[in-house]
C-alpha cells in the first residue's frame, strides 16, 4: 500500500474522494446498527434450534452491547495510536469472520463467544468512523453535514432492524441475521485502502494495559447491573456490581491523572461544549432508548401487533430520525447549534406528552406519533452534539473524543431502558388487579409482565381472562404514560441548559486550536 502524506488545515474543502470515502464508512455503520437490533425477533427461533439455557439467552441478547460498551473507550485510543483505518480495517475483517461463525453456530456458548467477538470488532468501527470522518472533512461546515449523515445512517439501521429482521426469517433461518454484515464488510475492506487516508496521532504513545482493563471493569459491571435492575428490578448482584463500578471508576480517573499518555484525556472535559454536549448525547439518548422500548412494547402486548407489524409501524420513527439529523446542519448554518438542540429537545418534549396521552385501545395513532416526534426532536443533539464533542478536541485526540461520544451513547441506551424499563415495571406490578383463584406461581408470573399475564389467562374462564388481560393492558400502559411525563421535564431541564451552556457557541465555531496540530496521514 503506497503511503502518502495529507495535511488538510481547517479551511480546505473536502473533495468527491472525501464524500464518496463518507459512504464508505457510512455503510458499516447501518449495519452495525442493524445487528444492534435484529436480534431481538430471531431470538425464539434461535432458542428453538440451539436450546440455550435461560441464562445463555439472555448473555446471547447482552453480550454484543456488553463488549462494545466496555471495549469502546479503549480502541478509540488504539486508533489514534496504530491509525484510525488500519483498526477499521482489521476490525471489519474480524466482524467478518465471527458472524459467519455466528450464523451457523451449533451451541448457545459457541454464539455467545462469537457474539462477543462482535461486539469487541463493533468497538473498533464506531469511534474509527467517526474520527476518520472528523479528519476527512476538516472544514467545519462539511464536517457537521458529513456528521450528520453518519448519525443518519445509524438511527436508520437501528430502526430498520426489526423489519428486515422479520423479512429475512420469513424466508431464511435466523443466521441469516448475521450473514447481513458479510458483503458490507467486504466492500470496505476493498474500497478502504482507495478512499480513506490513513491518520494517526504524530507522536507514538503507548497504551497503558491497567488502564483498559480498569475501563473495562468499570464499564462492563456498570451496564451489567443496568441490564439486571431493568430486567428483574433491583437487587444485592446488580447493585453491588453498581457499587463496584462505581468504586473501580474513582482509580480509573486518578490513574489518568497521574500518566503522562492517559487512555482518556480527562482534560478534554474542562471544554464546556465538549461536556455539554457529551452530557446532552447521554441524557437524550436514554429518555429515547428507554421510551421505545416501552412502545414498542404497547404495540406489541396492547396493541397486539406482531413483531415485524410493529417495526413497520415504527418506520415513521426511522424517517423522523434521519430527517432531524440532515436537517440540523442546515438550520444551525442559519441559527445557532444551541437554538437547533434546544429547539429539537422541546420538540422530543411534545412527542413524550404525547405517549403520556396513549390509552389502550385508541392510542396507537398517538405512539406512532409520540415516538417518532421524540426520535425527530432527538436528530439535532445527535448530530451536532456529536460533532461538537469530536470538533471540540484537537484532530489527534479525535478517536478518543468520537469514543467517548459513542460510550456515552451505548450507556445512554442502558440507562434508559433500565431507569425507565424498571419505572414502567413497577408502576404495572402497582396497577394490576389479579383475580382471585390464582395459584401464587401464575399470580407470580401474571404480576411480572404483560406477556406472563396473557400466558396465564388462556387457562381462564373466558371472563377472568379478560377482565385480567384489560386490567394488565392498563397497568402496562401507565408505566408507559409516567415513564414518558418523567422524560418530558428531564428533557425539558435538558432544552434549557443546554440552550444556556452553548449559547455563543454556533455550529461550527471549533476552536482555532483544536486544528492547530496536524496527524500524520499515510
Amino acid at each position: 500500500m503506497s503511503e502518502q502524506t495529507i495535511h488538510r488545515g481547517p479551511r480546505d474543502a473536502a473533495g468527491p474522494r472525501e464524500w464518496v470515502g463518507l459512504a464508505v464508512l457510512a455503510l458499516p455503520t447501518l449495519v452495525l446498527a442493524l445487528d444492534m437490533s435484529v436480534l431481538y425477533l430471531a431470538a425464539p427461533a434461535l432458542a428453538a434450534d440451539l436450546q440455550p439455557s435461560s441464562t445463555q439467552q439472555l448473555w446471547i441478547i447482552d453480550i454484543y452491547g456488553f463488549m462494545i460498551a466496555g471495549f469502546l473507550i479503549t480502541m478509540g485510543s488504539l486508533g489514534d495510536r496504530i491509525g484510525r483505518r488500519r483498526l477499521l480495517m482489521i476490525g471489519a475483517l474480524v466482524f467478518v469472520v465471527a458472524s459467519i461463525v455466528a450464523a451457523f453456530s451449533t451451541s448457545g456458548a459457541m454464539l455467545i463467544a462469537t457474539r462477543a467477538l462482535l461486539g469487541i470488532a463493533g468497538a473498533t468501527l464506531m469511534p474509527s468512523t467517526l474520527a476518520l470522518i472528523s479528519n476527512m472533512f476538516a472544514q467545519p461546515r462539511q464536517r457537521t453535514v458529513a456528521i450528520s449523515i453518519w448519525i443518519s445512517c445509524f438511527m436508520s439501521g437501528m430502526a430498520l432492524g426489526p423489519i428486515v429482521g422479520g423479512l429475512l426469517l420469513e424466508t431464511f433461518w435466523w443466521g441469516s441475521v448475521f450473514l447481513l454484515a458479510v458483503p458490507v464488510m467486504a466492500l470496505l475492506l476493498v474500497t478502504a485502502p482507495l478512499l480513506l487516508p490513513e491518520y494517526r496521532a504524530t507522536r507514538a504513545v503507548r497504551l497503558d494495559l491497567p488502564s483498559v482493563v480498569l475501563s473495562l471493569a468499570t464499564i462492563l459491571p456498570f451496564v451489567y447491573g443496568l441490564k439486571q435492575i431493568a430486567a428483574y428490578g433491583p437487587s444485592t448482584v446488580a447493585v453491588g456490581s453498581m457499587a463496584a463500578a462505581a468504586a473501580l471508576a474513582v482509580i480509573f480517573v486518578r490513574r489518568q491523572r497521574i500518566l503522562d499518555d492517559p487512555l482518556v484525556d480527562l482534560g478534554l472535559f474542562a471544554n464546556r461544549a465538549f461536556t455539554t454536549a457529551l452530557l446532552a448525547i447521554l441524557i437524550s439518548t436514554a429518555a429515547g432508548g428507554g421510551l421505545y422500548l416501552l412502545a414498542t412494547q404497547y404495540l406489541q402486548l396492547v396493541e397486539g401487533l406482531s413483531p415485524l407489524a410493529a417495526g413497520l409501524w415504527l418506520i415513521p420513527t426511522g424517517v423522523a430520525s434521519v430527517a432531524g439529523a440532515l436537517a440540523a446542519p442546515r438550520l444551525a448554518a442559519r441559527f445557532s447549534a444551541a437554538g437547533v438542540v434546544a429547539a429539537g429537545l422541546l420538540g422530543a418534549v411534545a412527542g413524550y406528552v404525547m405517549l403520556a396521552a396513549a390509552q389502550p385501545g385508541a392510542g396507537l395513532a398517538l405512539v406512532v406519533a409520540g415516538i417518532a416526534l421524540v426520535f425527530f426532536g432527538g436528530g439535532p443533539i445527535s448530530a451536532l452534539g456529536t460533532d461538537l464533542v469530536v470538533g471540540s478536541v484537537p484532530p489527534a485526540k479525535a478517536g478518543s473524543a468520537a469514543s467517548m461520544s459513542e460510550t456515552g451513547t451505548e450507556l445512554g441506551i442502558s440507562l434508559g431502558v433500565a431507569l425507565l424499563g424498571s419505572l414502567g415495571a413497577a408502576v404495572y406490578r402497582s396497577r394490576i388487579d389479579l383475580p382471585d383463584g390464582l395459584s401464587a406461581e401464575a399470580a407470580g408470573r401474571a404480576d411480572d409482565s404483560l406477556t406472563g399475564a396473557t400466558e396465564i389467562a388462556r387457562d381462564l374462564p373466558a371472563p377472568t381472562a379478560s377482565e385480567l388481560i384489560d386490567s394488565a393492558q392498563d397497568a402496562l400502559t401507565a408505566g408507559l404514560n409516567l415513564a414518558a411525563l418523567v422524560a418530558a421535564a428531564v428533557i425539558g431541564i435538558l432544552a434549557l441548559v443546554t440552550a444556556i451552556m452553548l449559547r455563543e457557541r454556533p455550529a461550527h465555531a471549533v476552536a482555532s486550536s483544536s486544528h492547530s496540530e496536524t496527524d500524520d496521514a499515510r
